[in-house]
Formats: structure tokens, sequence, C-alpha cells
């Protein structure tokens, strides 16, 4: 990507256009800045600080919730855990602001849209999002939710890289070493989840076994 699509002061650049080989992102899921998206059935709205970017979710509920305490979500968000909900690309609705976005790849740390990437108003830097190549994992405190209800409707499964964690939060979720269902439950966590696991690695190992057995 050419140096010129960025701006000296961290800005994204985007002067608007919808056409060329830089903004084919523009007609995908999750921006699809081309459409009206007016049969989109709105269920909550969010923005970043200054308002510049603003956005509609139609889901009631995300696919998941988690806190994640690994140090680079500490970094990225100046704060002890990162509140991620996970959704399709489809329930989002941009309404404002697509292109005040910026982005930050962190493996080669570089500033262009490739997957998987972190979104952020090239404004006032709050996060957007975490745009994976299936999914999104917004952040609900950008979320205006109007009731108690809908603000529940993001609790948390679980919580990952906890030993990594700031602060000690007793409430009493599954507690991962790492990723969820594919690292190792900590002490503190519910027993039903700890023999959820068990079973759950007890019948992979047993599945794995037959399968062995079957290629003889």
């Amino acid at each position: 990507m050419s140096n010129a699509t960025y701006n000296a002061n961290g800005d994204n650049g985007d002067l608007g256009s919808t056409e060329g080989e830089l903004n084919e992102w523009k007609h995908r899921p999750p921006y699809k800045v081309h459409d009206k998206q007016e049969d989109f059935k709105v269920r909550y709205e969010a923005s970043c600080h200054c308002g510049k970017v603003q956005y509609q979710l139609s889901r009631e509920k995300p696919l998941d919730a988690k806190y994640c305490h690994c140090t680079t979500c500490q970094k990225i968000h100046g704060a002890p855990f990162q509140w991620a909900a996970i959704f399709h690309k489809d329930d989002i609705n941009f309404t404002k602001g697509q292109h005040d976005l910026g982005w930050y790849e962190s493996s080669e740390k570089t500033c262009v849209h490739k997957l998987p990437c972190k979104v952020s108003c090239a404004y006032c830097r709050t996060p957007i999002m975490d745009e994976g190549r299936n999914m999104i994992l917004l952040f609900p405190t950008l979320i205006n939710f109007k009731t108690p209800e809908d603000r529940k409707n993001f609790d948390i499964s679980c919580h990952m890289f906890y030993p990594r964690r700031v602060l000690d939060i007793n409430d009493g979720k599954p507690k991962w070493t790492g990723i969820n269902d594919s690292s190792e439950l900590m002490a503190d966590s519910p027993q039903d989840a700890v023999n959820e696991l068990k079973r759950k690695r007890k019948e992979e190992e047993q599945n794995k076994e037959n399968e062995e057995k079957d290629g003889q």
C-alpha cells in the first residue's frame, strides 16, 4: 500500500472513494459503505467517543462475550482487560464514519487493512472492533444500552489469559489460561466447567483412538 494512503498524523487519509483496489474492503461486510441497508433491523446503536464513527447492531445477543486479560489487550485498550462481544460481520451497519476508521495489524505492526486487524476511530482513537477473517469482536462499552436487560445480554461467558490478569475478578465464571476451550481451566473456575472440559477432552481422545484404529 502506498505511503500516500496515510497522513503523517496517523489518520487513514480516506477521501471517501469506493473505487479501486485500495477500497475493496468497503464493498464487503462489516463496512458495506456502498449499501443503504434499508432493511437492516436495528437493535442497538453505538459510537466512538467523538461521535465521528457510529454504527447499529441487529442481533439481540452476541454469539459470545468474554473478558480477555492478555497483555496485548491491556496495552492497546489501556485497561486491565478487554470486554469483547463476538458478532457476524453482517450484524453491523455503519451509519457514519466509514471513512474515519484506522487499522492496526498487531503481528506486523502495520497500519493497513489486513486481516485480522484492529479497527479504531482515526480521529479520537477509540477502539471500534477487532476484525477477524470470519467474525468481528465488538466492545460493548461503545453501545448505548437503554435498559439493564440490554446490558445483561452482553454478560460474559468466561475469562481468557487469566494468569496475566491485573486484578482478581471473583465472578464465578470459567477462567482459562489462554484461549477458551483450547487451554486449561484454572483452579478457581466453576467445578461444572472443569468437569465438562474433562469430558470433552476424554471424548476427543477416544475419537482420536478410534480414528487411528480405523486407519490401521
